[in-house]
């Protein structure tokens, strides 16, 4: 990781639950993959990302986020479902089973 890419993760970071985590769509992002790639890819493995180091937000937790970071409206393009977080360990666990999803078979 470069000097330049240290604010860019920083800005990604939250504290939910007392753990700090990034959100899947922020990880995605930061992989180069869809959102959508690297949830199907945890489902995928599911027995290797044990609940408290990957969590679904509840409705409040992810009502309250929305409100600190902006995000788009359900109803303008915005999420179906509750953001997944990662903690630090699982976001190294989810990039090497997302960067596995961009390799070519």
């Amino acid at each position: 990781m470069n000097e330049t890419q240290v604010p860019l993760i920083q800005d990604r970071i939250h504290s939910i639950r007392g753990q700090v985590v990034i959100l899947d769509s922020n990880l995605a992002d930061l992989d180069g993959v869809t959102t959508k790639a690297l949830n199907q890819a945890v489902a995928r493995n599911k027995d290797r990302f044990p609940e408290y180091f990957s969590f679904i937000l509840n409705n409040q937790e992810a009502t309250n986020l929305r409100s600190q970071i902006v995000t788009s409206s359900s109803g303008y393009g915005g999420r179906r479902y509750s953001p997944r977080v990662f903690t630090e360990h699982e976001a190294l666990m989810a990039r090497r089973f997302s960067a596995q999803s961009r390799r070519p078979r």
